[in-house]
């Protein structure tokens, strides 16, 4: 893996706590960390993993889709139970295929959880910058930038889905305002702690959506689920949204990252189900 050079991001090098040991994951786990929503490197959910917790309360059967009660039931029962069929049908159109329904935010991530310095912590952005030169903010003027919510459902490639989360941040297009890329900027690449990176195209990036979260539902990330800073990008699988971002390098070609560089797909859009590089077509991915 091409990992990035920890001084473009002036990162402490002692960020990692002493007890976890430089350079090593939990267990003695390999030099480099995926700080994102996927299973370890190599693994898929079992079928009673994918289970847990994932399917959807029902209550008892359902008469078929169109098909009302035939027990008996009032016509007010009836007319309940014919809602209860509409919303279960308008929440099964927001599930991406393979997706089911959870309604916890179970932590996954490879590697331990960094501790939170503020006083050496910064967000910086660099690489093809249209001004050359790269912009940083410490945590006080990142947490003084403007801020937005987003509402938006969350896909992770593990199969789990969470409806209806309010993310609460720095949009990236505030961002891309503050520090504009160069016009031959196609990509990014999001840092994270220790040189854990993922890539974007740069559309992707720019979608109104796409929020550097340090909320969820009006309450702070934790420091599991990436506080300080995490980025949230709805429209593809979770794992394209790095926990405990540090910054954003602009590139004028595309490069991939962590999990994209271990057989997770270049793109990750999750109605098309792109999970795995296998699936890459023509122009999807640079060489693996």
């Amino acid at each position: 893996m091409k990992e990035h050079d920890e001084d473009l991001l002036d990162l402490p090098g002692d960020w990692l706590s002493a007890e976890d040991g430089p350079g090593r994951g939990p267990g003695g786990g390999d030099d480099v960390r995926a700080t994102s929503e996927t299973p370890a490197e190599g693994e898929t959910p079992t079928e009673g993993e994918r289970q847990t917790g994932g399917e959807r309360p029902t209550g008892g059967e359902r008469p078929a889709e169109g098909e009302t009660p035939t027990d008996g039931g009032t016509p007010a029962e009836q007319e309940s139970a014919r809602g209860a069929d509409d919303r279960a049908a308008a929440r099964d159109d927001r599930l991406p295929p393979g997706q089911k329904l959870r309604r916890g935010w179970p932590v996954l991530h490879y590697g331990p959880v960094p501790r939170f310095k503020p006083d050496t912590w910064s967000f910086q952005v660099f690489g093809a910058t249209a001004d050359g030169e790269k912009h940083s903010w410490d945590h006080a003027a990142f947490s003084a930038l403007p801020r937005a919510e987003v509402h938006a459902d969350f896909h992770c490639v593990t199969r789990f889905s969470m409806l209806d989360n309010e993310w609460g941040g720095v949009l990236a297009a505030t961002i891309l305002e503050l520090a504009p890329p160069a016009p031959e900027v196609t990509h990014v690449m999001v840092w994270a702690e220790l040189g854990y990176g993922s890539n974007l195209r740069l559309s992707d990036f720019a979608a109104a959506t796409t929020i550097f979260a340090t909320h969820r539902n009006g309450e702070p990330l934790t420091a599991e689920h990436g506080f300080p800073v995490r980025l949230v990008v709805p429209h593809l699988y979770a794992w394209k949204g790095p926990k405990w971002v540090r910054g954003v390098e602009y590139l004028t070609a595309d490069r991939r990252g962590f999990w994209e560089e271990r057989g997770y797909h270049n793109i990750g859009d999750p109605w098309r189900e792109q999970r795995y590089s296998y699936q890459e077509g023509e122009g999807e991915g640079p060489a693996l």
